[in-house]
């Protein structure tokens, strides 16, 4: 054996240990997600596919330095606060949380381990941050938009069914930003020429007596607000409307894609790719009090005109054009 090789096979035992050692003490990063939808849902699936494909682009091999569980609760206070316990007893070193019940029950039970949530449409008047800037706590994340933005569904409402005189809000009371969201859309109906009136929904059978209300009358529309609820429903909500005849507008994407009439709001997925690269900057060690709560940067109109034509209506050039998406 040559000595320059001899000297190197030499060298590279000598610091092989060192190596193993510095492996094997390397700490794994520990992140909890906590998900209150049926885990079977495969819309949601995809939004958590999303946000691991974000880790992933930032480095975060589960695995490998980062150790992911995901936590599913029921889309109520009792059951998110039940199973937000059971998360921060493991002690994770970072949480991505989606909504304001599930960041809410977190808020109350922990001041230290970071937080980082989206589908929170009011941040700072729920309480969770101290300001969009600087949020000053453990809490940061990205927003669902501002509140007018549900002035904007329902411009877009009576443009693809201009005879509608009154609009049904479909909302859960129990999320105080809903509250909020339902009153932008009433101070925005007059404008209009619109009644806006809010219809409570807390479960299937709430959803289905809400939309039994409306009835069948032709002067009728409704807007879907996104909750949990109305995600696992949205089945149900779909062909009770299309039975009913009555024109909707939603927020999430999936109720234009599987059969309902328009979809406006953000680009869920994106969002979590985006709350993906907030997990990885707190692991690097940034604070959450320092990192801005951002409001979506690309929103998706989406128009079904198979469903419109169901509905023997007439879709607008200038919505169609507007669209990211037309379903024929």
């Amino acid at each position: 054996m040559l000595r320059r090789e001899f000297i190197t096979v030499v060298g590279g035992l000598l610091t092989w240990p060192c190596v193993v050692r510095a492996q094997q003490t390397e700490r794994i990063r520990r992140l909890a997600i906590l998900m209150p939808f049926p885990e079977t849902d495969p819309e949601i699936q995809r939004w958590l596919t999303a946000f691991k494909e974000g880790l992933r682009q930032s480095g975060w091999i589960e695995g490998g330095n980062i150790r992911t569980d995901t936590y599913w609760a029921a889309p109520d206070a009792a059951s998110i606060g039940k199973v937000a316990a059971e998360l921060l007893d493991r002690k994770p070193d970072v949480v991505s949380a989606i909504g304001p019940l599930a960041v809410a029950a977190l808020r109350q039970m922990t001041g230290k381990i970071p937080i980082v949530f989206t589908g929170v449409a009011d941040p700072v008047g729920s309480g969770l941050v101290g300001s969009l800037a600087r949020p000053g706590g453990n809490i940061t994340g990205f927003t669902l938009g501002e509140f007018p933005m549900g002035g904007k569904m329902l411009g877009i409402l009576k443009q693809i069914a201009p005879q509608i005189a009154r609009v049904s809000v479909i909302y859960y009371p129990q999320q105080a930003p809903q509250v909020g969201r339902l009153a932008a859309i009433q101070t925005a109906a007059p404008s209009l020429g619109l009644q806006v009136n809010g219809a409570s929904a807390a479960n299937a059978d709430e959803i289905t007596q809400a939309i039994e209300n409306v009835g069948t009358d032709p002067s009728r529309g409704v807007i879907v607000l996104p909750t949990p609820v109305t995600i696992a429903n949205r089945s149900l909500i779909i062909t009770l409307l299309a039975r009913h005849r009555l024109p909707a507008v939603y927020e999430h994407a999936v109720f234009a894609r599987e059969g309902g009439l328009v979809s406006y709001g953000p680009d869920r997925p994106a969002q979590m790719r985006q709350a993906a690269s907030y997990i990885d900057r707190i692991l690097n060690g940034a604070s959450p009090a320092d990192l801005p709560v951002q409001d979506p940067t690309k929103f998706t109109l989406i128009v079904n005109v198979k469903t419109a034509k169901a509905l023997a209506l007439a879709v607008p050039p200038a919505l169609l054009a507007a669209a990211d998406e037309v379903i024929e």
